[in-house]
């Protein structure tokens, strides 16, 4: 007995603690509400902006928070009741009132500690989708224009913008990269367990004999980073240009338009030959190697914390097999969480919302779990 009351007891403790956090949580929330009514900070669109994010994102977590509330005001009238009552029925009721009430609470427990969990500060970021055709050829690279187009028209059911930065296509209309920035409020809290290798098995369309074949898929998605947050040296980079190849027809091969940026402490190379400008070139592939290399910074830093990088359900390593298509039986599979969907052309067609709940709700798990390991060794 003597176990299960310390453990009460540590339960309670912690109980108390959340509910401090979130009482304090409020009185933020109504200064905030003030400050944003006051025409100095609304004339400062850069503060504004901060705080309105903010706010956005504790308003679900104080409304539940009072829906907490509400429950254990419930409870306690039960409470009273019960121990007050006589009447047989009166009784009865608030039995009833006091289960539901209970659980209730407990349910709003689960959810208040889950929004309460730290956010990932790059979430509400926009973010760099590179797609790489690997193992298998030109059906790699018919597969690479295929997550290209999910990626695209997931992004449209948002409302999110993309701007192709970099590709390069092959005969048949796919890529054997392409790199592309998808603008929109949350497009890293989304997108960015798509890191790793992707595989395709199908009947290729290139080919008579029906066999099927295995190609991979590399998908990369990067922060885009702000100049703010990164200082990069004008010496640490050496700048060519040269004549663009590659499908394009006349134009493209005539002037020195393409241009190539490599990053000399780190060996980052990027190249971008879209844009008919030398100039328009430039501005793309500073876009991408800004955000190659913050990803670099960040997986410098994660390394230190690699235990927190183990937790992470998807932004792990673009090594790893995430995921497999297989056409023949129109499934999905995704292998970190073990999740198969039986509907494969309605997930190419960007209806993903399914699977990325899955992976960030697989994801606060085990965050929760690890938090309660913490909090139980802390005792």
């Amino acid at each position: 007995g003597v176990h299960a009351g310390t453990y009460r007891d540590r339960k309670k403790g912690r109980n108390a603690d959340m509910l401090e956090k979130l009482r304090q949580m409020e009185e933020n929330y109504h200064a905030m509400q003030e400050k944003m009514m006051d025409p100095a900070v609304v004339g400062d669109n850069q503060q504004y902006a901060q705080l309105m994010r903010e706010y956005k994102h504790m308003q679900p977590i104080i409304e539940k928070y009072h829906e907490y509330l509400q429950a254990q005001n419930d409870f306690t009238e039960a409470r009273e009741i019960l121990d007050g009552e006589e009447d047989a029925e009166l009784r009865e009721m608030a039995q009833a009132e006091l289960e539901q009430s209970k659980e209730r609470m407990d349910s709003l427990h689960g959810e208040l500690m889950r929004l309460l969990l730290p956010k990932d500060p790059d979430d509400d970021r926009n973010v760099i989708i590179e797609i790489r055709g690997g193992a298998g050829g030109e059906e790699a690279s018919l597969f690479a224009a295929s997550l290209y187009r999910m990626y695209t028209m997931y992004a449209e059911t948002q409302g999110w913008k993309q701007e192709v930065l970099s590709a390069n296509e092959t005969e048949l209309g796919g890529y054997k990269e392409i790199s592309f920035s998808i603008l929109g409020e949350g497009a890293y809290s989304r997108l960015k367990y798509e890191s790793g290798v992707h595989r395709v098995q199908r009947v290729p369309e290139t080919e008579s004999q029906g066999r099927i074949h295995t190609s991979t898929v590399t998908v990369a998605v990067l922060v885009e980073a702000d100049d703010v947050e990164l200082n990069i040296n004008p010496t640490d980079l050496r700048i060519d240009v040269f004549r663009a190849s590659g499908a394009g027809g006349q134009h493209i091969n005539k002037t020195e338009s393409a241009v190539r940026i490599t990053h000399l402490p780190t060996g980052i190379v990027v190249e971008c030959q879209d844009e008919r400008s030398q100039f328009k070139n430039k501005d793309k592939a500073m876009k991408i190697l800004r955000s190659r290399l913050y990803e670099a910074m960040q997986r410098e830093q994660n390394e230190k914390i690699a235990s927190e990088r183990r937790m992470q359900v998807g932004t792990g390593d673009r090594s790893e097999r995430i995921r497999t298509y297989n056409f023949p039986q129109g499934r999905m599979t995704d292998h970190r969480i073990g999740l198969t969907l039986y509907r494969l052309e309605d997930l190419l067609n960007g209806n993903l919302e399914e699977v990325f709940e899955a992976l960030a709700t697989s994801e606060q798990l085990k965050k929760l779990a690890a938090k309660t390991m913490e909090d139980t060794e802390e005792q």
